[in-house]
This record gives structure tokens, C-alpha cells and sequence, in this order.
């Protein structure tokens, strides 16, 4: 359940600018400029844009990849200073270690992020049942002990979303995880998706290009600008929830859908001002 606008923001940017290197920031060239932003706990937003918008550039100001230029980001009411332990990643290429079974890659971050890393080999067998507990939850039961080329992409791109939540996340940063797939994968893995964030409440930032996906699963979609990127559009998604296939063919769902549209559109001749 997403807490109300009264509680501290679980992701707050605020004023936040980034450019790559000094010689770009000398010459004000900046991939994301006045990032203004905060997310509720438990909140799933949804960015969309053009190519090169500076998506991607977010997601890496948001796991603590890169320091901001100018401006704070404060992610679960501390200051990010560097790599969160708190996140979890998945990407459109799975990346799963061809020589390594299912299991024992879900079970790499373990192997990895304090506090796990220093108990892994005492709590192995606890672990493992943690991972082979979510590969069932996600249709990978029986697949366990496959290995990577031995499943089909979207069985991959399942292993990889169990090995970025293997840890427990208080946070999942997904950048078009589901581009790769066809349709109706697509669509089987936005149903897993939204079934393990509504029973692990955690938050959710979704870059993707499927406007159709961010309207599925989302709770607030954001449109961002040509570079430098910034958010131009918030948009709430009011469509109740748990939400079903079935609401992709509505009026009502289409009609954002093509509002989305509409807003990116526009940037192909303009930028413009956020808008709610």
C-alpha cells in the first residue's frame, strides 16, 4: 500500500543536474537538468521519453552510479553518496553467467552485498530455498538447476528479476527489462511484475519505451524531455488495481495511452513545462 502524501517521500531529487565530465558542466552541456522529484513508499513510477532523453542517466542518479553535478537526492531518508545496497536491477539484456545454473545466479547478489556476503556460506542452504522459493513464484519451477542457455529469453529475463530481488530490495530499478521479448511474453512478465511488487510493496522505477506497459503498471507515469532530459509530464494513473489484461482493450486505458503519446509527440518540435 502506497503511503500517503503526508509521510516523508521514499525518493526525493531535488534541483538535481548532471553533466558527464568538468568540460561539459564548463560548457552548461548537461544530460539531466532540474530533476525535481519525489516518490511515495511503496509508489511505482514509470519514466517514458525519446531516445537519448536521459533516462538511463536517471536510473544511474537513482542506484548511486553517478553523483549529481548540482542538487540532493535522498533515497529512504538518507543521502546518496554511492552504490545503494538497498536496490535491485534488472536490464533489458538479462546477463545471466552462462556458467552458472539458474539458482546459483539468482543467488549472485548474495554472494556480493553485505550483509549476505559474509554469511553466505553459513546460510547456503537457507538462501538457496529463498531462491528456488522465488524461481517457482516467477514459472521457473523445474528450471532451477537449467542453465542460461538452456532457457528461452523470457525465462531468462524471469531469473534475472529473482536475482535483482534475491536480497530482499527495498527498491527495484528496471530499465527496459521486457524490450527484448514478444508481446505475449511481454505481457506474462507485466503480470509477475505486478504480483511481486503488490505482495513485497517495494517501490518500482521503470524506464521504458512501451507506453502501454508504464499505463499497466505504474502509478504515477513521467514524461521526460529531449536532452537534457528533464520531466515535462506527471501523470497519476487513477485505473484501480489489481489490474488485469483485460483493461489493455478499455476506453479508458487507451485514452491515456494516446494522451502519453500525444506528450512525446509534441517533444519531436518543442520542450515544455511539467504538467499534472
Amino acid at each position: 500500500m502506497i503511503t500517503t502524501t503526508e509521510d516523508p517521500p521514499f525518493v526525493d531529487f531535488r534541483d538535481v543536474w548532471l553533466a558527464y565530465n568538468d568540460e561539459l558542466r564548463a560548457a552548461n552541456q548537461f544530460a539531466v537538468e532540474a530533476i525535481d522529484l519525489q516518490v511515495r513508499r511503496g509508489e511505482f513510477i514509470a519514466i517514458v521519453g525519446p531516445s537519448g532523453c536521459g533516462k538511463s542517466t536517471f536510473m544511474k542518479l537513482a542506484t548511486g552510479l553517478r553523483m549529481p553535478s548540482m542538487g540532493r537526492i535522498r533515497i529512504d531518508g538518507q543521502p546518496v553518496t554511492g552504490p545503494l545496497k538497498i536496490s535491485g536491477m534488472a536490464f533489458q539484456a538479462p546477463s545471466l553467467l552462462p556458467w552458472r545454473s539458474t539458482v546459483d545466479n539468482v543467488l549472485l547478489p548474495l554472494e556480493i552485498v553485505e550483509p549476505h556476503r559474509s554469511q553466505f556460506k553459513a546460510r547456503r542452504k537457507e538462501y538457496e530455498a529463498r531462491a528456488r522459493a522465488l524461481l517457482q513464484k516467477v514459472g521457473l519451477g523445474g528450471y532451477e538447476d537449467k542453465y542460461p542457455w538452456q532457457l528461452s529469453g523470457g525465462m531468462q529475463q524471469r531469473a534475472s528479476i529473482c536475482r535483482a530481488l534475491i536480497h530482499e530490495p527495498k527498491m527495484l530499478l528496471l530499465d527496459e527489462p521486457f524490450g527484448a521479448l514478444d508481446a505475449f511474453t511481454r505481457e506474462e512478465l507485466w503480470c509477475i511484475l505486478r504480483d511481486l511488487q503488490a505482495e513485497q510493496r517495494f517501490n518500482v522505477i521503470l524506464v521504458t519505451h512501451d507506453l502501454r506497459e508504464s499505463v499497466f503498471l505504474a502509478d504515477t507515469v513521467y514524461v521526460m524531455s529531449k536532452s537534457p532530459g528533464r520531466f515535462i509530464v506527471r501523470r497519476e494513473i487513477a485505473l484501480p488495481r489489481p489490474r488485469d489484461l483485460e483493461l489493455t482493450y478499455t476506453k479508458e486505458f487507451t485514452d491515456i495511452v494516446l494522451e502519453l503519446r500525444g506528450h512525446i509527440g509534441a517533444l519531436r518540435k518543442t520542450g515544455g513545462e511539467i504538467t499534472q
